[in-house]
């Protein structure tokens, strides 16, 4: 009994302390009362500043172990506070009118001018002008959760575990601050804002990693420092990663806090090439032009001689557009000592129109040209990319596009390029224009209910011109009589007329003429010159200048229908099988323009010489020329065409509501075609071809198939020729089922196609919001996705656990004197093997040649959160190599990495 009496004594004393300290104004608030729950690994610096302020305040009259003294400021101010302190709590709200200090409770928020505060709770005292935030311990799962959110003016707003704010002199303490500015982050320690323009740390972490405190970061400990608007200026630091800190420590130190991108130095790599000697790789510079434009300049020089040099300007108007131009340049000397070096150089250019900036206005490019060994001999500046380093061809084109409001009339202009690199030939477009009305019908009363059949007469209209230089060798590509003697131009007219109507119900009618006229400023020539071998023929085209036209029409008419068959079922869950007929057949005609009549054709023909007789061949003026010209032979046949679809009705499960059918495909398309010229002499009936196409599997499996059969009878016979015996083919106008045989099938190609991933066999979920993933993501954002990193692996989904594609291709050829067959399967995709790894794959099996491509390539990523790692490894093949990459997810920091690779130039049989 006198144990309780002590302790209510005891509690009685404390109370009347507490109550007048509170009338004198003070308000005393310890380091402990910010932090719910110090750690002694996490919280070691306020630990230990927890400690100093102790020794510190005990050696202070009147003042309390551990307790920060904020007594009320008794100095008069200038006509007093200038706003109302705005407070709103959504649990409760308590106000002790006695002390005037109000207690938030449950997501509380108060604001002051341009100052917003939100908390779990909040204490608003108004003696002393102070506001004190934290968060708070969630009874579930035992997290801190609530932790107060500030923000002043246009600054980014600043998370903490608790905060004190003086809202008479804006002066505010935060305890384990988490900022962040332009893809750094201050977080942890100790914040006091001095002014509007000042901010004093301690114990803060400036690093890459966006967490309160990094488990996985790059960062520098700043024990103290002065923040500045675009700059931090500290006194001691050391560079801390992964939660370990280093033997590697500043006296003081200057770290900018761009509000846009700073220029700078780019780092290089050393190495060693087995070809080019030593290596400094990628040294280089970038500059920040402004907001909208930027420059990275990278060069690599190696010690025997060779030298690289990459310039990538990146552009973005937001809005707008937005794209990038790379200029690449290497000299290379793989050969000996003295040999020359091989010059290349390559430009690659992309550009995207927002489609809401010019309505009725697109452009856009995409541009790769340059030296067809570019890519072989400068295996660096391609980023060892494998697809890059084993394509054939290069592609360009740049498009404009002009399309005219309430009127049928739109122009298109482009310029375009292909490159054979295996050739070393290129082909240019210097441009090519289309312009193109859309079908009107200028019989037709707007006001006509019931059409008459002149009123579905149609005609369109549309032009073609170009400028072309065609199989262009590369080394002659920029001479001087290239462009004046190898340039062809030519101009299309088309003019389509058509008339469709319905017959007797059931019946489709149509008809058309269709006109088409060409001119040029050039035709060509061919002569025979015997060579100087005995029996030889040389073959001399030339092109002759001048305007020379060439005009060809055709005609045509037909009927088509649909017919419709089912199949019921009484048992089963299948209800019917509805086979679906689309017969059609027209007749088409064209006049032989290879007459003489028309001029479009001519004869070669060479002298004569004993014992040679002379020699003869038929050819166009307009051959290899751009749009080509009239096709020579009369055509007046029939066309047949003949399309079957076959789906299932199956009945709809118990658990559907709808009690609605559902239809099953199981053939989407089967179409056989052909056409029989009344006009030949022989051979009339042409191959039958057929193609189909169709999806199983609940339509995640894409099938299709195509291919030609020969109705006539085709002779194999041997000949010898120069002591060997030699096959020659003879087809003959006699059809194969004359002779009790099916017709001979002379192509087939069979493909199946599926890509698949985690969410093909799980139910549908809501999409998900836009910009929450690559695929979901708006064109704006593409286009900085775009700007931040053209590299396509940059962007690692993590959000789908595994993706698949398969696409497996059969190709079969009948030349009568054998036979070829092709037989592949190309498998690419990726797996997260947990939520931070993931392996990608891509290979093609031969299944014919029973082996694995070359190319057949594996890359792993691992997600460190502040750090991505890849590796990249092709096992097998002439780009046998490897690349590993660890580097700084921060967009500032993308250019701190760390590298190790085998170059495939380093294998032993490279030559």
């Amino acid at each position: 009994m006198k144990l309780v009496r002590l302790f209510f004594l005891f509690a009685l004393v404390l109370i009347v302390n507490m109550m007048a300290s509170a009338k004198r104004g003070h308000h005393n608030v310890t380091v402990r009362d910010t932090i719910i729950k110090l750690d002694s690994i996490r919280d070691r610096r306020l630990l230990r500043l927890d400690k100093k302020d102790k020794a510190n305040k005990n050696n202070r009259p009147g003042a309390s172990a551990g307790q920060l003294n904020t007594r009320q400021d008794t100095t008069p101010g200038a006509g007093g506070l200038k706003s109302i302190v705005k407070s709103v709590a959504e649990d409760s709200t308590f106000v002790d009118n006695e002390n005037k200090i109000t207690y938030l409770y449950g997501k509380a928020r108060v604001t002051y001018e341009d100052f917003e505060l939100d908390a779990e709770y909040i204490r608003v005292n108004e003696k002393t002008h102070l506001i004190f935030a934290r968060g708070a311990i969630d009874p579930r799962t035992k997290r801190y959760v609530g932790r107060p959110l500030s923000k002043s003016k246009n600054e980014k707003p600043v998370a903490s575990d608790s905060l004190l704010f003086d809202y008479k002199t804006k002066k505010v303490k935060i305890w384990n601050p988490a900022s962040e500015q332009e893809g750094n982050f201050i977080s942890g320690g100790q914040a006091k804002r001095l002014n509007e323009n000042e901010v004093a740390y301690r114990n803060v972490i400036f690093s890459t990693c966006n967490l309160p405190y990094p488990d996985t970061h790059f960062g520098i400990v700043i024990t103290k420092g002065i923040g500045e608007k675009k700059r931090i200026i500290s006194g001691p630091a050391y560079l801390e990663i992964a939660g370990v800190p280093l033997p590697i420590g500043l006296p003081f130190g200057f770290f900018p806090k761009p509000d846009s991108r700073s220029s700078g130095v780019i780092l290089p790599s050393f190495g060693e090439d087995q070809k080019l000697g030593f290596f400094l790789r990628n040294l280089g510079y970038y500059m920040a032009i402004n907001d909208n434009i930027d420059l990275t300049t990278m060069a690599t020089i190696y010690s025997r001689g060779s030298y690289e040099i990459n310039t990538n300007a990146r552009y973005l108007k937001r809005y707008k557009y937005g794209g990038s131009l790379t200029l690449a340049y290497g000299s290379h000397n793989y050969g000996l000592p003295g040999d020359p070096a091989a010059k290349d150089f390559n430009i690659t250019w992309t550009h995207s129109q927002d489609p809401n900036a010019n309505p009725g206005t697109t452009f856009s490019a995409s541009v790769n040209a340059g030296t067809s060994t570019f890519y072989s001999n400068s295996v660096n500046q391609s980023n060892f990319n494998v697809q890059a380093l084993t394509q054939n061809s290069l592609r360009s084109s740049i498009n404009y596009g002009k399309t005219w409001a309430n009127s049928p009339f739109n122009l298109n202009i482009s310029l375009g390029h292909s490159q054979d690199l295996a050739a070393k030939t290129v082909n240019l477009e210097l441009p090519t224009l289309s312009f193109n009305m859309a079908t009107l019908s200028p019989f037709k009363n707007p006001e006509s209910v019931n059409q008459r059949w002149y009123e579905k007469i149609t005609v369109g209209y549309s032009l073609q011109a170009t400028n072309r230089l065609n199989n262009i060798p590369e080394s002659e590509l920029f001479k001087s009589n290239t462009f004046t003697k190898r340039l062809q131009n030519g101009m299309q007219h088309t003019i389509p007329i058509a008339f469709n109507t319905t017959l007797a119900k059931f019946f489709q009618f149509n008809t058309s003429i269709n006109y088409i006229e060409r001119w040029y400023l050039q035709s060509t020539r061919i002569r025979l010159d015997r060579g100087s071998s005995a029996g030889q023929v040389n073959q001399i085209r030339d092109t002759v200048p001048g305007f020379n036209r060439a005009g060809e029409y055709s005609f045509s008419a037909g009927f088509s229908t649909k017919l419709y068959g089912t199949v019921p079922f009484k048992k089963g869950n299948i209800q019917a099988i509805r086979h679906i007929t689309t017969p059609s057949i027209s007749f088409a005609y064209r006049p032989d323009f290879g007459d003489p009549s028309y001029g479009y054709y001519r004869t070669a023909v060479s002298s004569a010489t004993v014992p040679y007789p002379y020699y003869a061949t038929r050819y166009s003026i307009f051959d290899g020329l751009p749009y080509g010209g009239p096709s020579p032979g009369k055509q007046a046949g029939l066309n047949f065409s003949l399309d079957n679809t076959i789906e299932a009705k199956v009945k709809p499960k118990s658990t559907d509501t709808t009690g609605t059918p559902k239809k099953i495909p199981i053939l989407q398309g089967l179409t056989f075609s052909t056409f029989y010229n009344f006009a030949a002499d022989s051979l009339k009936l042409s191959p039958i071809n057929f193609n189909g196409h169709t999806s199983i599997l609940n339509q995640k499996v894409n099938l299709s198939f195509s291919g030609s059969f020969d109705p006539y009878v085709t002779l194999v016979r041997d000949s010898i020729s120069g002591g060997q015996i030699q096959k020659y083919i003879r087809q003959i106008n006699r059809y194969t089922w004359q002779d009790g045989r099916f017709p001979t099938l002379r192509q087939f190609t069979f493909s199946m196609s599926s890509s698949l991933n985690s969410s093909s066999f799980s139910p549908k979920k809501a999409p998900m919001p836009v910009g929450t993933s690559m695929q979901t993501m708006s064109a704006d954002q593409a286009q900085r996705l775009a700007l931040m990193n053209g590299d396509p692996g940059a962007y690692i989904d993590f959000n789908v656990p595994w993706n698949i594609s398969l696409n497996y291709s059969y190709n079969y050829a009948n030349n009568y004197s054998g036979s070829t067959t092709a037989n592949t399967l190309m498998i690419s995709g990726d797996v997260s093997i947990t939520q931070k790894w993931k392996i990608q794959y891509n290979t093609t099996y031969d299944i014919k040649a029973g082996k694995l491509s070359d190319a057949t390539s594996f890359a792993i990523y691992r997600d460190l959160h502040c750090w991505d790692l890849s590796i990249n490894w092709l096992p097998f093949g002439f780009y046998k190599s490897y690349n590993v990459t660890l580097k700084v997810k921060s967009t500032i920091l993308q250019d701190l990495k760390l590298s190790k690779r085998s170059d495939y130039t380093n294998n032993p049989g490279f030559n």
